[in-house]
C-alpha cells in the first residue's frame, strides 16, 4: 500500500512519556519537600488513572482531572495541598521533557521528505506542542491534532472524523495511523476505517478484538511499510 498521510501518536510512540513523567513527578515532589518514592508513585498513579477513566466515561470534565489529581493524592497521605498550583508546576516540568523514543528523529526526518506527517494525541495542547518543539520534531509535521482542542479523545470516532475533515485532500485509503496503544490508536483506526500500524515494543499479547493492519517492534521498521512516494 502506498501511504501518503501518516498519523503519528505522540506519547510512547515518538516521545518517551514514561521517562518524562517520572522525571517531572520526581522534581515536583522534591520541590515541595517530599521524597518521590515508589509507594508515592503508586498512590498518584491510582488516583490519576481513576480520574482519567472518569473523564473518558463522561463523568467529569478535563479540568477536574488536572486540578484535583495532586490534591487527592496528597489527601490520601493526610496532607492538604493546592491541587491547581501543583498541576501548573507539573505542567511546566512536563512541557520541558522531550526524550525521544529510539529512531524517532531519524524516522520523522526521513519520512517527512516523501510523506505528509501529522500528530494525533490525547493530550494537553500547550504541553504537547512545547514538547514537540523542544524535541526537534515539530518542523516535520504539517499539523497537530490533540484531544483538548478537539473535545474528543482517541479512540472515539468523533476524534478521527475531526482529523479527517481538517486535513486537506484527505484520502482514507492513503492514510496510516501509527501508535503504541491498542485501546486508543489501533481501536480508533478500526472505528474510523483507517489502516493502522501498532508499535509493539513490550510484546504484550495481541487482542482478538483489536487487530492492527501491521505490527512492528520499532519505528525504523516503518521504512518497510511506508515506501517512498514516487
Amino acid at each position: 500500500m502506498s501511504y501518503k498521510i501518516l498519523l503519528f501518536d505522540l506519547d510512547d510512540t515518538l516521545l518517551d512519556f514514561g521517562a518524562n513523567e517520572t522525571d517531572s513527578l520526581n522534581k515536583l515532589f522534591q520541590q515541595h519537600g517530599y521524597t518521590f518514592s515508589d509507594e508515592l508513585f503508586q498512590v498518584y498513579n491510582s488516583v490519576n488513572k481513576q480520574l482519567w477513566a472518569d473523564y473518558e466515561n463522561g463523568n467529569i470534565v478535563l479540568d477536574d482531572v488536572l486540578n484535583s489529581r495532586f490534591s487527592e493524592t496528597m489527601l490520601r497521605l493526610g496532607k492538604v495541598v493546592d491541587g491547581i498550583e501543583w498541576e501548573n508546576m507539573y505542567r511546566e516540568l512536563l512541557g520541558n521533557g522531550c526524550q525521544h523514543m529510539e529512531g524517532a528523529l531519524e524516522v520523522c526526518q526521513s519520512l517527512s521528505v516523501s510523506h505528509r506527517l501529522f500528530v494525533i494525541t490525547n493530550g494537553i495542547t500547550q504541553t504537547q506542542i512545547k514538547r514537540l518543539k523542544q524535541s526537534g520534531l515539530y518542523e516535520f509535521f504539517e499539523d497537530i491534532f490533540d484531544s483538548q482542542s478537539i473535545g474528543f479523545q482517541k479512540p472515539s470516532k468523533e476524534f478521527f472524523d475531526y482529523v479527517m475533515s481538517h486535513i486537506k485532500d484527505f484520502n482514507i485509503k492513503e492514510a496510516l495511523i501509527i501508535g503504541d496503544s491498542l485501546k486508543t490508536d489501533i481501536k480508533g483506526g478500526l472505528l474510523a476505517g483507517i489502516d493502522t500500524c501498532w508499535i509493539n515494543r513490550k510484546s504484550p499479547k495481541c487482542s482478538a478484538e483489536i487487530q492492527s493492519t501491521y505490527t512492528v517492534t520499532s519505528l525504523v521498521e516503518l521504512y518497510d511499510i511506508c515506501t517512498p512516494i514516487k
